[in-house]
């Protein structure tokens, strides 16, 4: 036995933060609903909530149960720092000097108007999912939320339309939570329409061959990793480029699609 498990019962682990044994049941109707919501209104962010929350599934407690197995990512999971409220202090950020992934995330997020307490609240909109709960698969949830804007600028892909289907494709070969899936096949087939030549759905298979091949994001020590160049970053992380994306005009890649969580 490891000493995680040692450490940590992984059966009661598994167990969820919100009550019902129906915790981790997939429920794709409701995700239907909510992407027809999305899709007419793409600026309704709560609706990606709801998508992810609806086809979860086991994805966090299998996500969890894999930080728990290496030494690295069992140091996270005992410290549980939650990292938005590193993200959301200003001087910590200012910390990070020229060309580190910190001042590049900082670069991301303020022309935007981004934050990570924004996106926080936005996902606290949706009431069964407890994201606040203070058990380890809700902290471990609100992980992979926080760094969502971080894994925008480690893959490079912006926040127009393309870019955050690409983000979830990746983030689905990530995680594999079948939320992200859904927002990305859904934002291809919405591109599919516009018919111009543009290779949307090459992009957007580009981003999940990236997101397969690059390590583990959820395990990685991000404090530590804001301080790095972000090219020796992405050199670390085997992050591919995202040469597919670049190569299509910035002014197509907002066309049709729904967006994510940005």
């Amino acid at each position: 036995m490891s000493a995680a498990t040692q450490v940590l019962d992984l059966a009661a682990v598994a167990r969820p933060a919100v009550k019902g044994r129906d915790a981790f049941r997939l429920q794709p109707l409701r995700a239907l609903r909510a992407m027809g919501r999305l899709i007419a209104d793409k600026e309704d962010t709560v609706q990606v909530f709801e998508i992810m929350r609806a086809l979860a599934g086991r994805a966090i407690p299998n996500g969890y149960r894999r930080l728990l197995s290496t030494p690295e990512g069992g140091r996270i999971a005992y410290e549980r720092d939650e990292f938005a409220v590193r993200l959301s202090d200003p001087a910590w950020l200012a910390a990070f000097g020229p060309g580190t992934v910190g001042a590049a995330y900082c670069e991301f997020i303020a022309p935007r108007g981004l934050s990570a307490e924004g996106l926080a609240d936005e996902s606290r909109k949706i009431p069964d999912a407890n994201v606040d709960a203070l058990h380890p698969l809700a902290w471990y949830g609100r992980r992979l939320r926080d760094v969502h804007d971080v894994w925008h600028v480690l893959t490079g892909y912006g926040t127009d339309a393309l870019g955050e289907v690409c983000v979830v494709a990746f983030s689905y070969s990530q995680t594999r939570s079948l939320g992200f899936a859904f927002i990305a096949l859904v934002g291809v087939q919405q591109f599919g329409r516009a018919r111009n030549g543009e290779p949307y759905g090459a992009a957007v298979r580009e981003a999940w061959r990236n997101g397969k091949s690059a390590a583990w994001l959820p395990a990685v020590d991000y404090p530590a990793l804001f301080a790095m160049s972000l090219e020796e970053a992405r050199e670390s992380l085997a992050i591919r480029p995202n040469t597919l994306y670049r190569a299509i005009p910035a002014e197509r890649r907002d066309r049709l699609a729904v967006p994510a969580m940005a």
